[in-house]
């Protein structure tokens, strides 16, 4: 074991949903010691940033419960049991905004709290939007906002976005956008 690793020696399941498991872990510390981690098991997520022709981004505003508010957010969805995330990211901006990429970049990714939970999120820009069937979940309810880059950008500035995922999406995308003119 190295001076920063913790070694799991016990694991129980306190939770099992449809979306996420919670395990109480008991850890062995770099000291010697023992302590207990309450982790999140999640599949994992996509992101993606839709850039029109005329550099606007195709975004989703939703209620989010656990928010109790109503966010604007780059569409997103959970990847199913192994699913490749670039054939996610695809799947998910048919769902939610009712386009096919004619391009997918993989932009990054991130863990979105990694100190309790293993989500871990794709993000990819996709351009070349082929408008498509609209193929909502039948428990999502959602509107479609479109804003330019550079605006969607300076509300990321002001702070009038809560969401990681967004805030990260924008500004990866938009330095991918800079360094490809």
């Amino acid at each position: 074991m190295d001076r920063l690793s913790e070694q799991v020696t016990a694991s129980k399941t306190v939770f099992n949903g449809r979306l996420i498991d919670l395990h109480v872990d008991t850890v062995t510390l770099p000291n010697g010691e023992q302590a207990q981690r309450e982790i999140v098991q999640h599949p994992g997520a996509v992101a993606m940033i839709p850039l029109l022709d005329d550099g606007r981004v195709v975004m989703v505003r939703q209620f989010r419960l656990a928010a109790n508010k109503i966010t604007l957010e780059i569409p997103a969805g959970t990847l199913h049991g192994g699913e490749d995330p670039a054939e996610a990211a695809a799947r998910e901006l048919q769902e939610e905004i009712g386009f096919r990429p004619g391009k997918l970049e993989r932009l990054g990714g991130h863990y979105t709290a990694p100190g309790y939970t293993t989500e871990y999120i794709h993000l990819y820009l996709a351009t070349g939007l082929q408008s498509s069937r609209l193929d909502l979940d039948e428990d999502e309810f959602l509107e479609i906002e479109m804003l330019p880059l550079d605006e969607a950008l300076r509300r990321v500035d002001n702070g009038e976005f809560e969401d990681g995922k967004t805030m990260i999406g924008l500004m990866l995308a938009a330095r991918r956008q800079a360094a490809g003119k």
